[in-house]
């Protein structure tokens, strides 16, 4: 069938080219090689005419693009960073959900206004192993799997009282670290200590591998006491990291506080507010004085040896079965039974070599003594102040003694 003409606007007539003898068939080709492409496929007719018009109005149709979600750390690590945060992101999508577990437990976090990252509230544990869980809306739960790195050297902290123990009420939280600590702030803050009814605790670091906490005054009796740790992979120094995550409780018993009044040479045992035993004691004589100041018993021994080499006084004593020994002070100040001098030295003479000592017999099994009677009455924590000693008082970090610090002093060795 053939194809209809249609005139081309600028091809000439046939009077045109009877009246115009310059139109040449070369010419009129040459025109027609000049014709735009669009009208050159045109097939003539109004349907063919009417498609190529909505083949080139309609918009390119794009295809849809696959969410990609990215995990950091990566899908297979096996020594990840556990100083830094876990965030899962996504391009062309957003998170209906994340959900980090771990063989420790979880990692909570938050997702952006957009929905496309999360990020943890919190950096992993070390040592850990972790699957990622992130559902993106509309499309399949994808997961990764990642393991953190180990610390290299590590740190922990060894606490006194003892866990679920019950102390008098001088018994400071006392923790040492077997490393030193550099980042005082970052570990103060790494541990709680709270108390059962509530008061006010603060920290004192006296020195760099120990961290003591208390209230301003004694711990009410009966005060339930809860250390947290809190130290697991907190940096304490350059690449030393704490590895504990733990809470214990500890327990304050009843009141006992005793003074001894090395001019009186007597011993006043108060318990609760009331006055329960006053003993006759021998302190420490004018070359080897008794420190002054609020101490605190720190261990207890029904028998112990004492041997004078081991607090610089040489020779002078090595007594095998010392009875009812209790320590005040790290120096190697005790208040303990004394069977070796005469009766009549109590209450009269300061004759010992710096500690307290009450009339008592060896073996440590008599009950009538003073010595046994004031063993048997006291506890881990119990106060023991010393007045009239002629010495100087007692250095708060020798001991468990920072009550001889004010409630200012004491609060000025925080690091938070």
């Amino acid at each position: 069938m053939g194809v209809p003409h249609i005139p081309n606007p600028s091809e000439p007539s046939e009077r045109d080219r009877q009246q115009s003898p310059s139109w040449s068939r070369r010419g009129i080709l040459a025109a027609l090689g000049a014709v735009p492409a669009a009208v050159l496929t045109g097939c003539g007719g109004s349907t063919d005419s009417s498609a190529t018009t909505k083949a080139s109005a309609s918009p390119t149709v794009k295809a849809a693009r696959k969410a990609v979600v990215t995990v950091t750390p990566a899908d297979g690590t096996e020594h990840a960073d556990f100083a830094a945060p876990v965030e899962v992101t996504v391009t062309d999508g957003t998170l209906a959900s994340v959900t980090v577990t771990g063989d420790g437990g979880g990692l909570a976090g938050t997702l952006n206004e957009a929905r496309t990252k999360w990020t943890s509230t919190g950096n992993p544990y070390s040592g850990t192993k972790y699957t990622v869980s992130a559902q993106v809306t509309g499309a399949a739960t994808q997961t990764a799997t990642f393991t953190t790195a180990s610390p290299s050297a590590t740190f922990v902290g060894y606490f006194t009282p003892e866990a679920d123990s019950t102390s008098g009420v001088g018994m400071p939280v006392s923790i040492n670290f077997t490393e030193a600590v550099t980042d005082r702030a970052a570990v103060q803050k790494a541990i709680t200590v709270t108390a059962e009814p509530a008061v006010d605790v603060v920290g004192h670091w006296f020195s760099d591998t120990r961290l003591d906490f208390r209230p301003e005054t004694y711990w009410a009796a009966g005060t339930k006491i809860t250390l947290g740790l809190r130290l697991k992979d907190v940096e304490g120094a350059d690449g030393v990291y704490g590895t504990q995550s733990k809470d214990v409780t500890f327990h304050i018993g009843r009141e006992q506080i005793s003074t001894v009044d090395l001019k009186a040479k007597t011993m006043t045992v108060r318990r609760d507010g009331t006055t329960t035993a006053t003993y006759p004691v021998s302190g420490g004589d004018a070359e080897h004085t008794t420190w002054s100041g609020i101490m605190v018993i720190s261990e207890r021994f029904k028998q112990t040896r004492m041997e004078s080499s081991t607090v610089g006084l040489g020779d002078e004593y090595d007594i095998s079965d010392v009875p009812h020994a209790q320590r005040m002070t790290t120096s190697g100040t005790f208040v303990h039974g004394n069977y070796w001098a005469s009766t009549s030295v109590f209450g009269s003479s300061n004759t010992s070599h710096g500690c307290v000592g009450l009339h008592d017999t060896k073996g440590a099994n008599d009950t009538s003594v003073p010595g046994y009677k004031f063993y048997d009455s006291s506890m881990l924590g119990d106060v023991v102040i010393v007045r009239n000693s002629g010495e100087v008082t007692v250095d708060p970090a020798n001991g468990l003694n920072g009550w001889n610090l004010d409630w200012a002093a004491w609060k000025a060795g925080s690091a938070v």
